[in-house]
């Protein structure tokens, strides 16, 4: 079978959209090597690369394409995807090119999640109607619908009124990185490499105001004097980032805080990732008290580090995080300290959260993931 991807952020995303893409990928041309992938990528990346001898990159090949190449990727592509002979494209993220089913293509669309239009106030209108537009028309036309958790298809069927039937859960994985152990020497370099502390909590995700970094640091605030651990954070913002910053200089707990996008030297190791599970495995408590996640692959990384996970008690993360996590209320920084300070004072505590954590990823492993997904496509096609 040749099987045809939107790769736009399996090549150009840093963030969990292009992690699923990048891993789905990977693990599918590895454990199913008897099937061909075609990456379609519109434009040439100079920070991901994807290789194996069954994948390949497809990109834009006139030059109106490539210049215009947001309108290859939905309209153009179909040419090109005809021609490499594609039994069924993924869309990974959320759309599907046009025109698709009239050329008798099979389609299958990952849908993460809904939240533009569960917190429409965090989004630009002009986006909600694009995204709108572009979802409906995937759930639509689209032959079979993936979604990361079972609380994105039940948005699905809430918001778009689509048949439960059309819908298929396939739960992501993570990098299989994170299944390995650090050595203590390789640890000790990623720390002076990155100038960490030698104990420190860990948050991972954009800093925007859903992922709820401000509530991590009022939690902190009403600890401080017991708890005086800083806080590493992986993950870019702007305009809330400097509510985050202006709140902890108000309670004077800026000098723990500590934002690795800002360090001036950055190595390439941190650009691209691969000193995470080192971070990861280092970090006392891993933090994520996100208001809504379609899935939230941070906490699987936690699960698979073996590092004890605080997260929120709502949408998906419950799922994800299973009987291994400390769950509190994202919106009561009194039950994340209670959490700081349980997992921190607590040792029996925190070894078997360690050990339930390891059992929880299990249901994740890349192979059982992956699997799920080869199971749609044999159904369809």
């Amino acid at each position: 079978m040749n099987i045809g991807f939107d790769a736009k952020r399996a090549y150009h995303n840093g963030t969990g959209l292009g992690n699923y893409s990048r891993t789905l990928v990977t693990d599918l041309s590895a454990l199913y090597p008897e099937h061909q992938y075609f990456l379609f990528n519109p434009k040439p990346s100079k920070r991901y690369s994807l290789h194996g001898a069954n994948i390949h990159e497809v990109q834009p090949q006139k030059k109106l394409h490539q210049i215009f190449n947001f309108i290859w990727r939905t309209f153009w592509i179909k040419n090109d995807i005809i021609k490499k002979n594609i039994d069924l494209f993924h869309g990974l993220s959320h759309e599907i090119p046009m025109g698709l089913k009239k050329v008798g293509i099979k389609t299958v669309v990952t849908i993460h999640d809904l939240i533009f239009l569960r917190y429409p106030e965090q989004y630009n209108p002009i986006d909600i109607k694009i995204y709108s537009a572009k979802f409906k028309y995937a759930c639509k036309h689209a032959d079979h619908i993936i979604t990361i958790s079972q609380q994105t298809k039940d948005d699905i069927i809430h918001y778009f009124g689509t048949d439960s039937k059309k819908i298929t859960v396939c739960h992501i994985s993570c990098d299989r990185s994170y299944q390995l152990t650090v050595s203590e020497a390789e640890k000790l370099r990623v720390k002076k490499m990155l100038n960490l502390p030698d104990e420190f909590m860990l948050y991972v995700g954009s800093i925007i105001e859903r992922k709820n970094l401000l509530g991590i640091c009022k939690a902190m605030t009403l600890i401080k004097n017991e708890i005086r651990l800083s806080l590493v954070v992986i993950g870019r913002g702007k305009k809330y980032k400097e509510k985050v910053k202006a709140l902890a200089k108000e309670n004077e707990i800026s000098d723990r805080l500590i934002f690795l996008s800002e360090n001036e030297n950055q190595s390439e190791e941190y650009i691209s990732g691969s000193c995470f599970p080192a971070i990861y495995q280092s970090a006392k408590l891993f933090i994520y008290p996100s208001v809504f996640e379609g899935f939230g692959i941070p906490v699987l990384e936690a699960l698979f580090s073996k590092t004890p996970v605080i997260t929120s008690n709502i949408s998906s993360l419950p799922e994800v995080g299973g009987n291994a996590a400390y769950y509190v209320n994202p919106e009561n920084p009194a039950e994340i300290a209670e959490g700081i300070k349980k997992i921190i004072n607590d040792k029996d505590f925190t070894e078997k959260m360690k050990s339930d954590g390891l059992l929880q990823a299990d249901k994740f492993t890349p192979e059982k993931c992956a699997a799920s997904v080869m199971d749609v496509y044999k159904k369809i096609v």
